[in-house]
């Protein structure tokens, strides 16, 4: 535990959402200290709770976005329902939804019906599109925000068929975006008692953090392209082939192509016209690859990596994730952590990856149960006055 406070303890974030972006915001929340109360469907609840791996019924997919947070069960079809909502929400600073816009106002539970109750709300709406425009109605999964934003345009080898980046992007860059805006508005609304209504788009977050390829276009008018590993604008800076295998290497500027011409033995490389900056090398990077990938064939991945670490050259192996784990800076940081589950059996989750003053965050709470939290926050909530 932190030996002081975290910065969102006092603040209730009330989540209605499922699978992906929405849970990931209400965790990051929940990580930094927030009550995060999860409504939930009582007919199975977040859909992510059905995804593989299963641990003797409890989904570990489920349970790597839903620590830290307490469940209850709430049908908001049902007017007595809505009703234990508003009352919920009423004091709460924050709510997070990521249904297709409109869903939450039907339901008499959106914006406006809330900030009537307390108009500090900070309600935080996650979409596909947006809450407005001609494709707001759209529904949209990370995979075809990924085709829709550009990124599966760059994502892949040339020539070959369009891919996916295997780490959904767009789920995770509209959750930490939404969790960005909501500690901000937060502060805003402490000093004026004004809440608001945020509107985070997975195709706006996705094309948010694709500065680089929207940049290039609007300065050159040209549509970047997949290169594989490869970098348009720096080189060497890819994946080779070793040995035995592969490894990745960036010298990103003209001093660590220096060091890299040492480590290879290359010294005459240095005065070559095609490789006398980064721009040029990244445009005969082809003929570069095929200079260094002749001499990295000499010895194993290994090798190349105690030459280059010992040269002061980024590099790095191609982990898979049960490498990359194990991996004895992952320890250090204490990234990887203990958690149970709800049924009593005991895993593994990666948890918070940032530290404050030396101090990683806690897992202050297992993930919860489908509605384990109903008589503790939503019963004295029954018998209260309706809040309208």
């Amino acid at each position: 535990m932190p030996s002081r406070s975290l910065p969102l303890e006092g603040v209730r974030v009330i989540e209605v959402c499922n699978v992906a972006a929405g849970p990931y915001c209400g965790m990051l929340l929940a990580d930094m200290g927030a009550d995060v109360v999860k409504v939930e469907n009582p007919d199975g609840g977040d859909t992510l709770r059905s995804w593989p791996p299963i641990n003797d019924g409890y989904s570990e997919n489920f349970a790597s976005l839903n620590r830290n947070k307490r469940s209850v069960t709430l049908n908001l079809k049902a007017p007595a329902d809505v009703e234990v909502f508003l009352r919920l929400a009423q004091e709460a600073q924050v709510v997070i939804e990521n249904n297709r816009p409109g869903v939450m106002d039907r339901l008499g539970v959106g914006y406006e019906a809330l900030r009537a109750l307390n108009p500090a709300l900070i309600y935080c709406s996650i979409s596909a599109y947006g809450q407005s425009g001609p494709r707001s109605q759209e529904g949209g999964f990370d995979l075809t925000i990924q085709a829709m934003s550009g990124i599966m345009s760059v994502t892949g080898e040339p020539g070959r068929p369009p891919v996916k980046c295997g780490v959904p992007l767009a789920d995770f860059s509209a959750g930490l975006y939404a969790a960005f805006g909501i500690a901000s508005a937060l502060r805003q609304a402490e000093s004026t008692g004004q809440g608001t209504h945020l509107d985070v788009a997975m195709l706006g977050a996705t094309l948010g953090i694709a500065a680089l390829q929207t940049s290039e276009f609007f300065g050159s008018g040209n549509d970047p392209v997949p290169l594989g590993s490869a970098h348009p604008r720096n080189a060497p800076y890819r994946v080779f082939r070793s040995k035995d295998g592969y490894f990745g290497m960036a010298a990103g500027n003209n001093a660590l192509w220096k060091s890299v011409c040492g480590v290879v033995g290359r010294p005459d490389l240095l005065a070559d016209e095609r490789f006398q900056t980064p721009t040029l090398r990244a445009r005969h990077q082809d003929a570069l690859l095929v200079i260094l990938e002749e001499i990295f064939a000499e010895a194993d991945t290994a090798a190349w990596l105690e030459r280059f670490r010992a040269a002061g050259v980024p590099c790095a192996p191609i982990n898979n994730y049960s490498q990359v784990l194990a991996d004895p800076q992952v320890d250090h940081m204490g990234w990887v952590q203990p958690i149970e589950l709800p049924n009593g059996a005991k895993t593994r989750t990666f948890a918070s990856p940032m530290r404050f003053s030396g101090e990683s965050l806690p897992i202050v709470r297992r993930p919860p149960g489908l509605g384990e939290h109903n008589d503790e926050l939503l019963e004295p909530l029954r018998s209260t006055v309706p809040a309208k």
